[in-house]
Formats: C-alpha cells, structure tokens, sequence
C-alpha cells in the first residue's frame, strides 16, 4: 500500500506536468459541462421532474443566500459563483471515490523499487487545488467588494489612519485574508485526504461489506466540506459588499 501526500505526475505537456489529481479536476470540469450542456438543451417553461428537482435546489440556495445579503437581486447577482465553487467541489470529491481512483495506475521504478501511481486522485487530496481555489475565491470577494462599494473604501478596510487602533485593526484584517487562504485549502485538504487515506486503509484490511458505511460517510464529508467552502465564501462576500463593513 502506497500512500503519498503529494499528488503524482502522470505525464507532461510542454514541460508542464499534469498530476493524477489535476487529470480528475478536468474530468470533473468535463462532467459538469456536459451536465450543464444537456440540462440547458431540456429546459422547459413547465418543468418535467429533473428540472423541478433543480429549481427546487436553486430557490433553497436563493433563500439561504437572501439571509446574508438581504435582497433577491443581489443573491442572483452572486450566485453564479458560490453555486459553481459548491458544485466543482462536491463533484471532484465524490469523484475521487468512485471505483477505480486510486487503484488503476501505472507502475514505475524509483531507485529500484516498484511504485505504482494512481491514474487518478481526487483533487482536494492535493494541496495545490485547494490553495488555488482558496485563492480565486479570496480574491472573487475582494474584486466584488471592490465592485459593489469602491476601490478606495473597500482599501479603507485594510489601510487607514483615522486613529492608532483603525491602523492596527486593518493590517489585522489585512493579514486575514492571507490566513483565510490557508484555513480554506487545509480544511478542505485536510478532510479530503484523511478520507482517502482511511478508505484505503479499511479497503486493504477488509475489502469486503466492511468499507461500504466508511464509504457512505466519505460521500457525506464531500457534500459537506463542498458547502462549508461555499457558504464561507459568501459569509466573506456579504461582509465585503456591505458599504457599512467598509468603516
């Protein structure tokens, strides 16, 4: 059994290496697109059960977001992204359990001994995927604070010389969204990976019946840890856009 805490590279594309992990993100890119695709073509005026069903999710989510910006029309406006950030990452951690990630591979040789590299692993599972979607996510709320109340009094936030205790406050906020980066990536990565590895580990010492609750639970933490993401970026987006956050 072979457990690595960074992803492994599978081949290279112009001297850039494609990892096991970033091959399944695309394929989740793929499998929401095509999703995305169909759904759209089937779209009706009086919908059938599958677009109710998605209506339904939809109005649920409005609802929630209503309760931290106040008004439907500002929900619309951000619900793109916090929508495509629960999606992306519910879909990619419940791809990275599906039969096959993580035990169809190649097998190498490195210094002599036999390695075999998974052709696939879940995305979240790799550091750098979480950090980079806490990093587009950071910066989506500060480009739509800035969007929503200004350049100058969102900058305010972080730099001003109002008192001694202002200037303190916002260097303090100003290195928070740096400290927001790295809760983000390592919670996710954390509960992401941890799964896996518990997976794996039941899996070898009991392959049968026994991983199928292990299994049930993993899908429960994708969901959740994919909502927890998302709701945190729009707790930050409600507290960016505020034009009275901004004093």
């Amino acid at each position: 059994m072979h457990i690595s805490i960074v992803a492994e590279k599978i081949f290279e594309i112009g001297g850039w290496p494609v990892t096991n992990s970033l091959l399944l993100a695309l394929v989740a890119f793929a499998v929401l697109t095509t999703f995305a695709l169909i759904l759209r073509r089937q779209v009706a005026m009086v919908p059938g059960k599958l677009q109710g069903i998605f209506e339904s999710a939809l109005e649920e989510l409005l609802g929630l977001m209503d309760s931290l910006l106040g008004l439907r029309s500002v929900s619309e406006r951000y619900l793109p992204l916090i929508a495509t950030i629960f999606l992306f990452v519910m879909t990619s951690n419940w791809l990275g359990l599906l039969p096959g990630v993580g035990s169809v591979g190649l097998t190498e040789y490195e210094h002599g001994e036999k390695v075999f590299i998974p052709l696939f692993r879940g995305p979240a599972a790799d550091l750098n995927f979480t950090i980079a979607l806490a990093i587009i996510s950071i910066v989506s709320v500060n480009v739509l604070g800035v969007l929503a109340i200004g350049f100058w009094k969102h900058l305010s936030k972080f730099f001003t010389l109002k008192s001694p205790i202002y200037t303190f406050v916002g260097l303090l906020e100003f290195i928070s969204e740096f400290v927001k980066i790295i809760s983000f990536s390592f919670r996710l990565f954390g509960n992401v990976f941890a799964g896996e590895v518990l997976l794996t580990i039941i899996t070898v010492l009991v392959p049968y019946i026994v991983p199928l609750p292990f299994l049930f639970l993993e899908i429960f933490v994708g969901f959740i840890q994919a909502f927890i993401f998302s709701m945190l970026t729009l707790v930050f987006i409600a507290m960016a856009v505020r034009e009275e956050s901004a004093h």
